[in-house]
């Protein structure tokens, strides 16, 4: 055999360009003519999905001037928002999520209701930019009039949810879709944010990948309103129900709801579609348990107000690095952090008082 190669390597299959969605939405809204706020609402309260999709792309933009027309499409959109049913589905990588996502979109469209899809889509920590490839995924939801499927980038936020996810939440409802579903970038303690803006918070996981507990945090398993054990076809059939059996076990350990709602785990096959219509039955009825106690009112009251103390917060941090005075003294601190001259914590102090100061004597 000496002189000929034994291993051979197969071509592989070349990495897309990074797309910097967030730069590609603002040089869009560079060349488009923006219309007065009252064009925008009038074309999502009919239900006019190319509007739909014009008025996200404003609220996803990243420009200054705007954000106060950005700021007027929520106002005039909010009282007409609010009637959906909200929906976060997350899960490990591979569990098939878009497959999943489009069996159930396309089995509640059948149910005579309007599906509007957020799939959040992870992005580069260093470019920002991100390949939104959840539509193609979901070749045939993406084609009934009855969906909306909306790919945002994450652009690096805490979870892999993007900024403004829960202001197209607003427009999506005025537009008339009562069904919204969120679809985060996987499993993470920074899931909670997905948490706090739906009302049914749904974990996907696989079977017959070795120690079904290994790997996912228990806050995770705490935070789901229901457990699905995906990929129950074929071989894997009795791998799932013997996950269901672990995980059912494992969430008898954990304390009782405040909703009231005991956690079910069931087996599904988005491929085969087994199992889908049983998944919405359980969203059903915790739909309707939760308005009947109470619960489900109570906890978009305390969402609202998570959403305004985060707000809060952003818009400070916002202002706080737009300064101008504030960037130069941030330049100046930081170099006396590296010379070991100052801690982090006065620095941080100073930057504080500094713009304090300055905008109370203004």
């Amino acid at each position: 055999m000496k002189g000929k190669k034994t291993l051979k390597v197969n071509k592989g299959v070349e990495a897309p360009d990074v797309l910097n969605e967030a730069l590609l939405n603002n040089i869009r809204l560079r060349k488009i003519k923006l219309m007065p706020a009252s064009y925008y609402v009038s074309g999502i309260l009919k239900g006019q999905i190319n509007i739909l999709s014009q008025a996200i792309t404003i609220i996803e933009s990243t420009l200054t001037e705007h954000r106060h027309l950005a700021d007027i499409l929520i106002e005039q959109c909010l009282p007409h928002a609010g009637k959906s049913l909200r929906i976060g589905i997350t899960g490990v990588p591979g569990v098939g999520k878009s497959t999943f996502i489009e069996a159930l979109g396309k089995h509640i469209i059948s149910r005579k209701h309007k599906l509007a899809v957020l799939a959040v889509d992870p992005s580069s920590s260093r470019t920002k930019g991100s390949i939104l490839g959840d539509k193609t995924r979901m070749e045939d939801l993406s084609t009934l009039p009855e969906a909306f499927i909306r790919p945002s980038p994450s652009g690096g936020n805490l979870g892999g949810v993007a900024r403004k996810t829960r202001e197209t939440i607003i427009l999506c409802e005025a537009a008339g879709f009562d069904v919204i579903f969120i679809e985060t970038v996987g499993v993470g303690q920074s899931e909670t944010t997905v948490k706090d803006m739906v009302d049914f918070f749904l974990l996907l996981m696989l079977a017959g990948a070795g120690d079904e507990l290994q790997g996912i945090k228990r806050g995770i398993m705490e935070m789901a309103d229901m457990v699905v054990v995906n990929k129950a076809d074929g071989n894997n059939y009795e791998n799932a129900l013997r996950a269901k059996a672990e995980y059912a076990n494992a969430l008898h350990l954990f304390p009782a709801q405040p909703s009231g709602w005991k956690i079910p785990v069931e087996i599904s096959s988005a491929l085969t579609k087994f199992g889908i219509d049983k998944v919405w039955e359980n969203i059903e009825a915790y739909l309707k348990l939760t308005q009947n106690n109470g619960f489900f009112e109570s906890n978009r009251i305390n969402q609202q107000k998570k959403c305004f103390n985060d707000t809060i917060i952003n818009e400070l941090h916002q202002k706080l690095f737009n300064d101008k005075q504030t960037a130069l003294l941030f330049k100046e601190l930081e170099n006396q952090l590296i010379q070991k001259k100052l801690s982090p914590y006065k620095a941080a102090n100073q930057i504080i008082e500094s713009f304090l100061k300055r905008n109370k004597d203004a």
